[in-house]
């Protein structure tokens, strides 16, 4: 304990990483104001007296946990970062099909800045279809729109949101760049960590009378916890060669040098949750009014996140989209032909064709583990549920949310302990090994 409180203090002696972690705690508080300025004209009293009435839907749910509660309260940033994350789904996407987008993404830096400025631009093209749909299906639903209510009005809080919008994912980039950390993925945290505070007050009234109930409860979020940082963190090590160079007359690396080829095992993220659980609010909003015509029976068997019907569909998208993530961020045969390239091998396999099957074959088997993995976690919600644990508590015992803080944790942790250790001192714990802080040893492709 001395050493981590000895490492929390080397933290603050080294004065550019104590102005990037100070810019950052200042830039996510900026966030959180945001999400509590009201849209102008909007009836608040009228929106929190149906909100603490109306039970939250799960689309409504996700929503307000990635928002930090600014969908619920109807802020300037009700959108929160989810249309820029949108956006780089969809130009992802793109990069598979459409040949320019490809050349882009092969241009380095330069092609970076113009797929981010494109990201840009649909993302206020997505914000701008949002904005009005956000206040007509949901803020009118709720009966809080002003009585007059006009064009202008109308106008004005859609461009407010798209700014609002667009201030947040500002903010983010502003933290990449200044601050510690990934800044998009930093606010999807901030926004789900805001809700936990909650949860767990109202989890803890739900057991008053039940002390052990708690203590279990607490004690199985933990190890879940712990599992997922091991799934997260946790690779397999193709070991490899690196053939002798020769510069002049002296040997570069002498003899070869042996390194190893980091696959991890869940290459995927967090995507597929997203992909699936997308997919499964669509026949959700299809069928919302159609329940004379079979709708109400999409309704009640897909509506429902923690039923049976809704959790084994999402399991099975989740293992198919894992699979289809992972092609898209795996390529065994650009790896091979790098590999080849830089002069490297696999002990036993041929360069070229046989080592990309090696590593294809290599690929697909650790992804059944890992799309398992994220199926299950994409569930312990609604297993949590079935054990008695209150529904807003249940939400933080896996699936989007749980994924999304470990990763987000442990790259902010990494960068910190890179900072650390570059000016000669300690990593954060003695002993340490938080992944993503690349090793000697290990070959980037």
């Amino acid at each position: 304990m001395n050493k981590f409180i000895q490492n929390l203090k080397n933290i603050w002696k080294v004065e550019e990483l104590r102005k990037r972690i100070l810019f950052t705690l200042g830039m996510i508080l900026v966030y959180r104001i945001g999400s509590f300025v009201i849209l102008p004209g909007v009836n608040y009293d009228a929106l929190a007296a149906a909100n603490a009435q109306d039970d939250a839907n799960a689309i409504e749910s996700l929503l307000a946990l990635f928002s930090g509660g600014g969908f619920t309260n109807a802020s300037v940033m009700a959108l929160g970062i989810m249309p820029y994350i949108s956006a780089s789904i969809i130009m992802q996407l793109l990069g598979m099909a459409v040949p320019a987008v490809q050349k882009m993404q092969n241009e380095g830096e330069s092609g970076r800045k113009k797929i981010n400025n494109y990201t840009r631009i649909l993302t206020i093209a997505i914000c701008a279809l949002q904005a009005p749909s956000y206040l007509a299906l949901w803020v009118g639903q709720k009966g809080a729109l002003p009585v007059d209510a006009g064009t202008f009005w109308w106008v004005q809080s859609t461009i407010v949101m798209v700014a609002g919008a667009m201030f947040a994912v500002w903010l983010g980039e502003r933290i990449t760049d200044r601050g510690v950390g990934n800044g998009i993925s930093l606010l999807i945290t901030v926004g789900i960590l805001s809700r936990l505070p909650q949860a767990l007050i109202a989890e803890i009234g739900f057991n008053e009378n039940n002390l052990i109930k708690m203590v279990l409860e607490l004690v199985a979020f933990m190890v879940i916890v712990m599992g997922t940082i091991l799934i997260v963190q946790g690779v397999r090590k193709i070991p490899m060669n690196t053939a002798k160079r020769i510069a002049g007359s002296r040997n570069i690396e002498e003899g070869g040098a042996r390194s190893y080829l980091p696959i991890k095992v869940n290459a995927s993220g967090v995507m597929p949750i997203i992909f699936a659980q997308a997919i499964m609010t669509i026949p959700v909003m299809l069928f919302a009014s159609n329940a004379a015509e079979g709708g109400g029976f999409i309704q009640q068997s897909l509506g429902d996140i923690y039923g049976f019907t809704y959790n084994l569909v999402l399991a099975i998208l989740i293992i198919v989209f894992t699979y289809f993530y992972t092609a898209i961020m795996i390529n065994p045969r650009k790896m091979a032909d790098d590999m080849k390239r830089n002069g490297g091998f696999i002990p036993g396999v041929k360069p070229g064709e046989e080592t990309a099957e090696y590593i294809d074959s290599l690929v697909s088997r650790i992804t059944l583990p890992g799309s398992i993995f994220l199926a299950v976690i994409a569930i312990f919600p609604a297993i949590a549920k079935l054990a008695g644990v209150n529904p807003s508590f249940a939400m933080f015992f896996g699936g989007t949310s749980l994924l999304i803080m470990v990763g987000v944790v442990l790259d902010t942790l990494q960068q910190i302990e890179s900072y650390l250790l570059n000016r000669h001192m300690d990593g954060l714990m003695e002993g340490s090994k938080v992944r993503g802080r690349r090793t000697s040893n290990e070959y980037s492709i």
